[in-house]
């Protein structure tokens, strides 16, 4: 029997760099993908353990059934009302319309499709709650409908706005920090800016609370107590050196919060099951394989997705790793993707063998065909 787990990654005062493919120094993503996580992780396990350990680790990982599957990382945002201290935790949504999304006719006549639509189109995440009611329970409703096409046009009011739903960017703020190179060899300098992101916090007494940061879910394949430890090492490991790019600038420090999904609410606990009616598997990961007859088995006329490109430099020298072209967050299939490490070493490389996680996780969903 497998064991989930939710953990924080609370930056305090830290801020962060995230880049991707596509975009440059002054622009940084507010989140961290599966495959760069995993990187991280396997990278600062292998500081803590040595050579020989991180190469039983990856032996394990190889295996069709891992030790452990991570999703990408998202958003949590920490706010109260009159009543309670809450958390909205965001989810992608799924590439697929939910459970009783309206179609012309089905429209009423104050509606236009096209003026929700827009709206709709541009909720790339969305609140656990939301996520929950909309691919898990009842489905979208008209009042739904309604409240995104107020949304569109300027003002909403309804469930979808108290659930968070258009708050995703509340959680955080971008800037920029001007930068000098100066060329060790003619001592010429160049001017640039480098883009950050920076999560919500407050002052509490003595110390920093983050009101707002970044969350994954783990799945351990089995309970096995002196990985986890280990792995939970190694994760401290990496809070401390920090994730993402300009670490010698202090970006990307991180404190990691390991909670039970029974301690952080019941809808998490409920989200993770599957049962008959719940025919679909929405990516939380990026996912990748290479066996033709898997893939075509996932990519039928009933699913859809998006591909990303994955590649970057290796840490261990000015050299690019293997360009590769992965499933994407959100994605939808009909069985649960499994994935596994890509192996992306340069053809130059020779030291040892460098990959990149495809290994995929995914949760049951209910969509509309």
């Amino acid at each position: 029997m497998g064991k989930w787990q939710l953990v924080k990654l609370n930056f305090g005062l830290s801020s962060v760099h995230f880049g991707e493919l596509g975009i440059g120094m002054e622009e940084s993503k507010e989140r961290v993908r599966s495959d760069t996580l995993f990187s991280a992780w396997v990278s600062n396990y292998a500081r803590l353990f040595g050579k020989k350990p991180v190469e039983e680790l990856l032996k394990k990982f190889l295996q069709p059934k891992p030790p452990m599957r991570i999703s990408s990382t998202f958003i949590y945002r920490e706010c109260k009302n009159n009543t309670k201290n809450y958390t909205i935790f965001y989810l992608p949504r799924p590439l697929k319309f939910p459970i009783n999304y309206p179609h012309g006719g089905d429209l009423d006549s104050k509606q236009d499709d096209l003026t929700f639509f827009k709206t709709y189109k541009s909720l790339n995440y969305l609140p656990l709650d939301i996520w929950q009611r909309w691919y898990r329970g009842e489905g979208f409703t008209k009042e739904d409908a309604q409240e995104l096409t107020d949304k569109t046009k300027g003002n909403a009011k309804g469930k979808l706005k108290e659930a968070g739903t258009f708050d995703y960017k509340e959680a955080f703020k971008n800037h920029k920090l001007p930068k000098v190179a100066i060329d060790r060899t003619t001592s010429t300098t160049n001017f640039y800016h480098t883009g950050y992101v920076k999560f919500n916090w407050e002052q509490n007494g003595s110390s920093i609370k983050s009101l707002s940061g970044l969350y994954f879910l783990v799945y351990f394949e089995d309970n096995n107590p002196q990985l986890i430890t280990e792995l939970k090492a190694a994760l401290d490991l990496l809070g401390e050196e920090g994730i993402g790019g300009e670490r010698s600038s202090g970006a990307g420090l991180f404190k990691a919060e390991w909670l039970d999904l029974k301690d952080v609410s019941p809808t998490w606990e409920n989200i993770v099951k599957s049962s008959d009616e719940l025919a679909y598997q929405c990516l939380i990961s990026l996912f990748w394989d290479d066996d033709k007859s898997i893939l075509e088995q996932l990519m039928n006329s009933h699913s859809s997705y998006d591909i990303q490109e994955r590649g970057g430099w290796f840490s261990d020298g000015n050299i690019r790793r293997q360009m590769v072209r992965m499933f994407a967050e959100g994605s939808v299939f009909p069985i649960a993707p499994q994935g596994k490490l890509a192996d992306v070493t340069p053809s130059e490389f020779k030291a040892h063998k460098i990959y990149r996680s495809g290994i995929g996780l995914s949760l049951p969903i209910k969509v509309q065909i």
